[in-house]
């Protein structure tokens, strides 16, 4: 019996505590290496680099809308139903992803490394407590990418490693920028692969084999 197997048949509170585990172990461990990353891999206006920025639209929703588009026009001549389900997943996988990110960044309320040299501030609830605005964990673009590039993993995955290559360098053009920790990237990546795989396994599972 796999892994895997083992724990999709644990019970409810085990699963729990491993997820929790799991997710906390990619916000904490990484924590312990935010001040040397920050001081050591950087990189001046690397948004000025080609491929920097193609790395950042990565974790812009709208490139998924497109993306998503272009699935949708190639598959619908062959299974309308399923290409229209994937298409309407990969736009709301990165989505959900975002928004998530988004509530995460206010409960959690650290800000971003540049501003304070790398060292942790959290902002106090007094002071502009609806507004994500400068703060900074988890990663928003790196946990749109992963959202993204996890349906497309599970749509083609003969491909699976150039998409989350793509959505790893989204993440490393951030830490590069100085726009955050590497906590707040790793946190992100987790984040968006656990939305996108929950999405696909909700959203595939009950419909017929493709």
């Amino acid at each position: 019996m796999s892994v895997w197997t083992q724990y999709a048949k644990a019970s409810l509170a085990v699963r729990a505590t491993v997820a929790l585990a799991i997710t906390l172990s990619f916000l904490l461990i990484p924590a312990l290496a935010d001040g040397w990353t920050y001081h050591h891999v950087w990189h001046r206006n690397v948004y000025a680099l080609d491929w920097a920025r193609l790395l950042r639209v990565m974790g812009f929703w709208p490139t998924w809308v497109v993306v998503a588009l272009a699935v949708w026009l190639v598959e619908r001549e062959t299974n309308a139903p399923r290409a229209t389900r994937r298409a309407w997943l990969l736009v709301g996988s990165p989505a959900v992803a975002g928004a998530l990110c988004e509530v995460l960044k206010l409960v959690i309320r650290r800000e971003r490394p540049a501003p304070y040299d790398g060292e942790w501030i959290f902002r106090p609830w007094s002071e502009h407590p609806w507004s994500t605005a400068g703060l900074a964990t988890p990663s928003s673009h790196t946990m749109v990418a992963f959202g993204a590039a996890t349906l497309l993993a599970r749509m083609f995955p003969r491909a699976k490693w150039v998409f989350y290559a793509m959505a790893w360098g989204c993440g490393i053009t951030r830490l590069l920028d100085h726009a955050h920790f590497l906590s707040d990237v790793t946190f992100g990546a987790l984040l968006g692969w656990a939305v996108g795989w929950g999405l696909w396994m909700q959203f595939t599972t009950s419909q017929p084999k493709e």
